[in-house]
């Protein structure tokens, strides 16, 4: 497998933070796209991709993110940049692609500072699809399981202590997300019709 590989620092050359994984400013992203000579990934989920994304990119959710598959497609010489919402998840992913390479000839490793985020703030287009909800099927997620373990608890000091049950439930279910890779919650909210618009709206 090939190596993913920063390209060596030089004044010009995009910073690489602390944390070891190397950003590339939107303006420089937007120069390398229009020349060709670089690969741009959406690591988001699904729904946000659909909802607004960069002419351009190509979703890989993080979740399902293999290094592997994703530098298969990547040709010698483009550099491979990763991007998220505001950078966090595509630091994530650059960690991964770096930990997972082993020799060969490499591939320079960029994450998009800021994200899309950072990409609009410098005033960079995106395409946007009014179809499809404002609040992601994880925040959705987040929401629900917040209030479920809210009102059990709430239930059990002022109605029954039986009502612990309910925030035991939705603790079990985060632990067999966690262990599983997948939430049962999440999949029911994806096919839930405010949220369908995502799904007919997600790039072939």
């Amino acid at each position: 497998m090939a190596n993913f590989s920063p390209s060596p620092q030089t004044s010009a050359a995009p910073a690489r933070p602390a944390s070891g994984v190397r950003e590339a400013d939107p303006a420089q992203v937007s120069r390398w796209l229009a020349a060709g000579q670089a690969v741009l990934i959406d690591v988001r989920d699904p729904d946000e991709h659909a909802r607004e994304r960069i002419d351009g990119a190509r979703l890989v959710p993080l979740p399902t993110f293999d290094p592997a598959a994703v530098l298969a497609e990547v040709k010698p010489g483009p550099r491979l940049v990763l991007h998220c919402k505001r950078g966090g998840r595509s630091a994530d992913a650059c960690r991964l692609a770096i930990a997972a390479a082993t020799g060969g000839p490499g591939v320079e490793l960029y994450s998009l500072s800021g994200g899309i985020e950072g990409w609009k703030a410098a005033n960079l287009p995106t395409r946007v699809d009014a179809r499809v909800g404002t609040i992601s099927v994880m925040r959705q997620t987040q929401l629900v399981i917040g209030a479920g373990v809210l009102i059990g608890s709430a239930l059990a000091y002022f109605v029954h202590p039986g009502w612990a049950g309910l925030s035991a439930f939705f603790g079990f279910g985060l632990m067999v997300a966690g262990s599983t890779g997948t939430c049962g919650l999440a999949v029911l909210l994806s096919k839930m019709p405010w949220n369908r618009a995502a799904c007919a709206a997600k790039p072939h």
